[in-house]
């Protein structure tokens, strides 16, 4: 009898009280996805950098984190405007549907606009912050505050030749802040070689985060990357995030581990003719489905049919359009017998339809995320992903599927992708390349029958986990739907 192989788990060793009690402790932001990027939030007590270009969001970040502690953590906030005044940031932030007077009001936050006057500075050649400290002092104890934004501190020293004494007064500060006990976000523009324009905040700083605003090909996209965090362990690489009217989202993908649970689930395509070609019972629960073929030959009503079926179970489908509008996508449905106008009415479904040149691939991947979110949905529908390439190249728009599709699986979402290929070439090569991250694959062709006949053809390539049909076969599009002929 063979010996049995034990494989051994690794196991944590305890930590120890002396240790746990050396653990950073940190502040959530209550930013959407920003807790998860930093594990945790800021580190209480301390201060955060923020920097970035013009237009990059970084007072909006800081004031949303203000916002966010006071209505979520029941911690009050002081914010020390040096660029705009108090009104300024009332209406500025007010796009992003937060009600800035009302916490006001409440003691819950307090805005200080200082004034820096430039040629005083350069007259009288002294400067220090005890002025700022007295009056940050009084706002901390007016609303009993735990969080302090300063925006921005480079306006701090205008005027300012003498490098050694902003380097002084920037250390002054940074330890005055820590010794408040107040947990700080402090915002900079950036420097031309450095990080932020004297060069030492962040050194100084626990955290630094870059904020960046770029445009490429007239498509813009804000990215987001901690820099640096001191005592704690954080995602490095690069975050889209958007800026709308709730807020600031950040996207928390990063290269994740194929973690995820298989299900054994398995759920109808919404086509009975084609869940006889999968054994007769549809699509494993939380796989990946691509469905390729030239212009014509049904993919987006075989999209539609998973979706249509998904809602008829009463679970929840999100179908991305990048071809057509809403109207288009339920008339169109309409002819081949699905009627979605009745899942869109009772909230089972949602239509996401957009232009791929309106926002670069991560913006996209965002709002995919967003939405997916919002409405957790159990199927998913992108179609099609060849339109995507007109806002990325190919490498990219293959990158941003294959964080969205271990999204999707993480959260055992079931996800449809339509492709469209092109000629009459080699289809099954895809124009995006994601073919073999694809757990189910069918191609569609339109052949020709003689000189007067075209017929449509279904060919399921592969379907890993189980047993499936491997024929091509003819099927038809009419008013009663989709009818796959030859697999009974």
């Amino acid at each position: 009898m063979p010996p049995r192989t034990v494989q051994k788990q690794k196991r944590k060793s305890p930590i120890s009280p002396a240790l746990a009690s050396l653990v950073l402790e940190k502040v959530p932001t209550g930013i959407r996805g920003l807790d998860q990027v930093t594990h945790g939030g800021f580190p209480k007590g301390r201060t955060a950098l923020v920097c970035g270009g013009p237009g990059a969001g970084k007072t909006l970040l800081g004031l949303e984190f203000l916002v966010r502690g006071a209505l979520l953590y029941n911690e009050p906030g002081v914010c020390i405007a040096m660029e705009e005044t108090a009104e300024e940031l009332v209406t500025n932030v007010a796009s992003l549907g937060h009600d800035l007077p009302a916490l006001i009001r409440a003691k819950k936050l307090a805005i200080d606009y200082v004034h820096i006057e430039r040629k005083q500075i350069e007259e009288t050649g002294e400067y220090d912050l005890e002025g700022l400290f007295i009056r940050l002092r009084a706002a901390i104890e007016q609303v009993k505050a735990k969080r302090v934004l300063l925006d921005t501190i480079e306006l701090l020293f205008l005027g300012l030749q003498n490098e050694a004494i902003v380097r002084a007064e920037l250390r002054r500060l940074f330890h005055w802040l820590k010794d408040a006990g107040v947990t700080a976000v402090i915002t900079a523009e950036i420097g031309d070689r450095t990080l932020t324009r004297y060069g030492l905040e962040e050194y100084v700083a626990d955290c630094v985060i870059v904020l960046d605003h770029r445009v490429t090909e007239q498509v813009s996209t804000r990215r987001l990357r901690i820099v640096k965090y001191r005592g704690s362990s954080h995602g490095t690489n690069e975050y889209p995030f958007l800026l709308d009217d709730e807020g600031i989202s950040v996207v928390p993908i990063t290269s994740l581990g194929l973690t995820h649970t298989a299900s054994t689930e398995r759920l109808s395509s919404g086509i009975p003719s084609l869940d006889a070609m999968l054994g007769q019972k549809g699509f494993f629960r939380g796989s990946s489905v691509l469905v390729t073929g030239t212009a014509g030959t049904g993919k987006s009503s075989f999209a539609a049919a998973f979706a249509n079926a998904a809602c008829a179970r009463g679970e929840r489908a999100l179908y991305f359009a990048y071809e057509e509008s809403p109207s288009q996508i339920l008339r169109n449905m309409g002819s081949v017998g699905m009627k979605l106008e009745k899942w869109l009415k009772n909230g089972l479904l949602q239509i996401h339809a957009t232009r791929p040149t309106a926002a670069g691939l991560e913006s996209h991947l965002a709002h995919m995320y967003q939405e997916i979110q919002e409405f957790n949905p159990t199927v998913v529908v992108v179609d099609p992903i060849t339109n995507l390439i007109t806002a990325g190249d190919l490498h990219s728009v293959k990158a941003m599927l294959t964080r969205l599709i271990d999204f999707l699986k993480l959260k055992n979402v079931t996800a449809m992708f339509t492709n469209l290929v092109f000629g009459s070439g080699t289809i099954e090569e895809t124009a995006v390349g994601v073919s073999s991250l694809m757990d189910s694959w069918m191609v569609l062709r339109d052949v020709s029958q003689g000189q007067e006949e075209r017929v449509r053809t279904i060919h399921l390539l592969k379907s890993r986990g189980m047993a499936h049909d491997t024929r091509e076969h003819s099927f038809t599009l009419s008013n009663k739907g989709i009818e796959i002929h030859g697999n009974e």
